[in-house]
């Protein structure tokens, strides 16, 4: 017997055979049988917008790059399965270069969907950094020349004159995309609207391997990979990795990261990124 709340889903999508994966902060994961196809259908919590906005990014993606969005609604999603391994096991097995350019032919699959009109319920960047923004207007009133500051500097300069502005991932890294018999295929974008060469931050602190990632000529081989790749200018892929790490480092550093993960935890992460974002701006002075 399915669980009361899966039934409507099963009915509505003629879906059979639920399996639960997982469950995440934002939502409930199964395995489902879709007319003879394993697929996946995520049920969302209570009042979810992140995964509402990736559903208008993987709509607007339409199966380039990412996995395709079969059905959803307000609270559910039901979505393509991709059954392969994930990429990071690439990197596990000592292929770190080969993965960053297949990170680099996925973002080039998302960014070729053509642009116009962009779709409604993104976030722009401007928007999704607040949080950094406000972290150093504060740092600014305690008088502290903080990484905070300067990362929100960073950000602003970029902001102020983006470049090839496309719908975006905003979440690309090593364990948001797996193989499938369609080839590598992103999930769970955050649906995100703003310069193209954004997408590359979040690669640049992944995977989870402090001797990669806490690496400077690392840092500086991949992003040259990925700006070569797609043809991007490298100044700014390490500016919004710095300016990136920054902004995760806000966001966990506020009493709100504690709260759903643990202190301890969250301290993990801020110091995790700082250290990219350090490492990211000395690489500036490099190139």
């Amino acid at each position: 017997m399915a669980e009361p709340e899966l039934q409507p889903y099963l009915e509505a999508w003629q879906l059979s055979k639920p399996q639960l994966l997982t469950q995440t902060l934002t939502s409930r994961i199964y395995t489902v049988d879709a007319n003879g196809e394993t697929a996946i259908l995520k049920l969302l919590a209570a009042a979810e917008t992140e995964e509402q906005r990736g559903a208008v990014a993987l709509r607007h993606f339409a199966g380039h790059g990412a996995v395709r969005l079969l059905r959803h609604s307000a609270d559910a999603q039901l979505l393509e399965y991709a059954a392969g391994a994930e990429l990071v096991t690439l990197v596990e097995r000592g292929e770190d270069e080969p993965a960053t350019r297949i990170i680099a032919q996925v973002l080039e699959q998302l960014h070729s969907v053509p642009q116009l009109p962009s779709p409604e319920g993104l976030v722009t960047l401007e928007h999704w950094f607040g949080a950094l923004f406000d972290k150093a207007a504060a740092d600014r009133r305690a008088g502290d020349a903080s990484l905070y500051t300067r990362g929100a500097a960073l950000a602003e300069r970029l902001l102020a004159e983006p470049r090839e502005v496309c719908v975006l991932h905003g979440d690309i890294h090593h364990r948001n995309i797996r193989q499938s018999a369609r080839g590598w295929l992103s999930f769970d974008p955050k649906g995100l609207l703003g310069e193209r060469t954004y997408d590359c931050a979040n690669t640049l602190c992944n995977p989870v391997k402090p001797e990669l990632v806490h690496n400077e000529t690392r840092l500086l081989a991949q992003a040259t990979i990925l700006a070569d790749a797609l043809v991007l200018d490298l100044w700014r892929v390490l500016a919004f990795t710095c300016a990136y790490a920054c902004l995760n480092a806000s966001w966990w550093s506020r009493p709100a990261g504690s709260a759903a993960t643990g202190a301890a935890y969250a301290a993990e992460i801020v110091q995790w990124h700082l250290k990219v974002a350090e490492l990211a701006e000395h690489a500036l002075g490099q190139v």
